[in-house]
């Protein structure tokens, strides 16, 4: 396989490591960022709300894949008092946003922090691509779960945000119809994304317990497909990182199918307006490190109150309040 193509696993990664660094470097060094950072800031600021519900103060916090400081932004030195972050495009922590936490920004790749175990009290993540299992038995995303987890103090907590599986299914779909019709097949144009069911097995997986996994959905729109494919090239893929780094990428569409997919799009998804939607599919993601202080489940079997007797509750409530 190509150079960056395997895993630590010894199995193939679905991404090219090399183009991806490549390609945040490329997008942190355009004119104007803020124009096409509103996504992740907007993905960012809700990452710090679901640290803020937790009512402690982090001494130690680190940010995976940081970009240009997405989540410190929003966070107050009251909540973390020192965040470390890593990101694997230096012209990205080159042009972080201020923060009034005291931040050191390191230069690594998000799969092979280079922390000691027991270090963080708080570990946070924006729009990172933690690959699902159906890729490979051992998915490659698990080695940076565990990673985060090792480097975890036990009773730390794991907060993140990822793409759903529905993440430009508007854009895909077209893409997909248009070259099945005029090329005979398709290929993926766009990365990978995972599944929500996936994230639950791959957190257990690396010993975080207390799960807690939500979904929300952003949409955008816009004239046409052409201004979608322009937006994406530009700002929200490009500028996120997260443009398609698969190794089975193909490396242009051709003109003929483009317009095929423009019609198939606003056929299937156009708005009234004569726009049409992208939709981004975002997965929450909350995990601690085990702690002998964390609170336990009940034992099997000591419930005191029967499956079946909760329909004689239902005596107790009136009609009306029915």
């Amino acid at each position: 396989p190509p150079a960056g193509a395997s895993s630590g696993s010894g199995a193939l990664s679905p991404f090219d490591r090399r183009l991806k660094r490549k390609q945040k470097n490329w997008a942190a060094l355009q004119a104007e960022p803020g124009k096409c950072d509103y996504l992740r800031e907007e993905v960012g600021g809700r990452i710090a709300d679901r640290v803020f519900d937790i009512p402690r103060t982090f001494p130690l916090a680190l940010d995976v894949g940081s970009g240009r400081g997405y989540i410190a932004q929003h966070l107050t030195k009251d909540t973390v008092e020192k965040l470390i972050q890593v990101d694997i495009a230096e012209n990205a922590l080159k042009n972080a946003v201020e923060s009034e936490i005291p931040t050191v920004s390191i230069v690594a790749d998000e799969e092979s922090l280079p922390f000691k175990e027991d270090t963080f009290d708080l570990v946070v993540s924006s729009l990172r691509s933690f690959i699902s299992q159906r890729y490979q038995k051992l998915p490659c995303g698990i080695q940076s779960v565990l990673k985060i987890h090792q480097v975890l103090k036990p009773d730390g907590v794991f907060i993140g945000a990822m793409f759903g599986g529905d993440t430009l299914y508007e854009l895909r779909c077209s893409l997909q119809l248009a070259e099945l019709e005029r090329e005979g097949g398709f290929s993926p144009h766009v990365s990978p994304f995972t599944a929500v069911s996936d994230l639950g097995h791959l957190l257990s997986r690396a010993g975080f317990n207390t799960l807690t996994v939500d979904t929300d959905e952003i949409q955008v729109n816009y004239p046409g497909l052409f201004e979608v494919m322009e937006d994406l090239q530009g700002k929200y893929v490009l500028c996120m990182g997260e443009s398609n780094c698969s190794w089975n990428r193909k490396p242009l569409l051709h003109r003929d199918t483009m317009l095929a997919a423009a019609a198939i799009y606003q056929e299937m998804y156009g708005n009234s307006d004569g726009s049409v939607p992208a939709t981004f599919q975002i997965f929450y993601m909350i995990g601690w490190k085990f702690h002998e202080s964390q609170a336990k489940p009940a034992k099997r079997g000591s419930a005191t109150v029967s499956f079946g007797d909760l329909s004689k509750f239902g005596g107790f409530v009136s009609r009306e309040k029915r």
